[in-house]
């Protein structure tokens, strides 16, 4: 097939692609969801290591001999799709849980497939659905993080309010701060 040879380019541009759509993610959006994106690669690394250990799946082809092939989709894809993910779904669980499914189902049910097919990883003793299950429990993971990061900012505002002195007038119309959360 005349793909194979083209692999490591095609990984090449599946890590690099995604950044170009940066700028229009907009600044304030990427400083809010780097740290939760950052997280979600550290674990997806966490999971192809037990995943190697189990061999769930195999990874043919890499950019360098000492570089694991799940890098570029951890530094691309991952990173800055579940940026996106975040940014037009956070607040909107359902909604944010939806578009997984539908994003997760689209790699697993389509994307495989097609790496298979050039050559660069396949499935050993994973189906398709525990793949599923996996990706699941990361965008989970990936939520749960950017919640408690949001619910640690907004007391961490609240607290620095209430340290300048207990009146009220401190805090301005429209903000959750409140003296009762703290007392």
């Amino acid at each position: 097939m005349k793909f194979l040879k083209y692999s490591k380019a095609l990984l090449l541009l599946m890590m690099i692609l995604p950044w170009f759509t940066v700028l229009m993610l907009g600044k304030s959006s990427f400083k809010r969801y780097l740290p939760a994106s950052l997280f979600i690669v550290f674990v997806v690394r966490i999971v192809n290591f037990i995943a190697k250990k189990r061999k769930w799946w195999w990874w043919y082809e890499t950019l360098h001999p000492k570089v694991s092939g799940v890098i570029p989709f951890m530094w691309g894809p991952f990173l800055i799709g579940s940026m996106w993910i975040l940014k037009f779904t956070y607040g909107k669980f359902v909604r944010y849980m939806l578009l997984n499914l539908v994003v997760d189902g689209a790699f697993t049910y389509g994307l495989v497939y097609y790496l298979q097919k050039f050559g660069i990883a396949s499935l050993v003793r994973l189906k398709k659905i525990n793949l599923l299950l996996i990706f699941f429990v990361e965008s989970l993971l990936l939520y749960g993080f950017q919640y408690f990061k949001e619910m640690t900012k907004k007391k961490g505002d609240c607290s620095s309010k209430i340290q300048g002195g207990n009146n009220p007038s401190l805090f301005p119309i429209g903000t959750r701060c409140t003296l009762s959360n703290y007392q």
